[in-house]
């Protein structure tokens, strides 16, 4: 099993910054590719950014690109969002997910492609 907790949610200006964390614990070396989904009231979770083990290779949607930044430092198990330039669509529980390594996907960009999820971080943008 692997547990992932978020932290860094808050309530920030439009135009503004946060930066998400994502903490993983139990069997990280399970695990392979990490994403950000979040979910806003009412509505579906939808795909944010997604990244793989090594780092090399990240993607975004495209409501997000040029303002976020998935990163991640293997070494503390953590896997971060920077958001810029924050939007009050951008309000929403933003949740942390792991895809399973052994598990065989052509997608990293939809829940079902994840094995682990976090419980979730509030990000409230006022505008």
């Amino acid at each position: 099993q692997v547990q992932l907790v978020e932290s860094g949610g808050g309530l920030v200006e439009a135009g503004g910054s946060l930066r998400l964390s994502c903490a993983a614990s139990g069997r990280t070396y399970t695990t392979s590719h990490m994403a950000w989904f979040r979910q806003a009231a009412g509505k579906e979770r939808e795909f944010v950014a997604s990244i793989s083990r090594s780092g090399d290779s990240t993607y975004y949607t495209d409501a997000v690109k040029d303002r976020f930044i998935i990163s991640r430092e293997n070494i503390k198990n953590t896997v971060y969002l920077e958001m810029n330039s924050l939007k009050p669509e951008d309000a929403a529980v933003y949740y942390c997910a792991a895809h399973l390594a052994s598990r065989l996907t052509d997608s990293y960009t939809s829940r079902a492609d994840y094995d682990y999820w976090g419980q979730g971080t509030q990000v409230t943008v006022s505008s």
